[in-house]
């Protein structure tokens, strides 16, 4: 069963473009991943230093287990304590048939 992420990150001031850069970049390689359904990053229209990144996988597991440990992801990783304000918040959803 998939499952969708909903990440909400504020960003310290000046920190915009290279959040942009960095993000865009694990982005375009997630979307080769075999677990990969889909992805879209949100601005908050009221603060533009507020995103939303809407993300879906085909299985939670391997994103704990093996997504988040590529090497595409460590530029990224390394850079959030200086790229945010405070801690990202991250739900996670599962689908339901209704």
């Amino acid at each position: 069963m998939s499952v969708a992420y909903t990440i909400t990150f504020t960003l310290r001031r000046g920190q915009r473009e290279r959040f942009l850069r960095l993000l865009t970049e694990v982005m375009e390689a997630m979307r080769h991943e075999a677990t990969y359904r889909g992805a879209t990053l949100h601005e908050d229209p009221g603060d533009p230093a507020r995103f939303l990144l809407h993300d879906i996988w085909a299985d939670h597991e391997d994103v704990v287990n093996v997504q988040i440990h590529r090497p595409y992801r460590q530029a990224w990783h390394e850079a959030l304590p200086d790229l945010l304000q405070g801690e990202r918040r991250i739900e996670i959803w599962r689908p339901i048939d209704a």
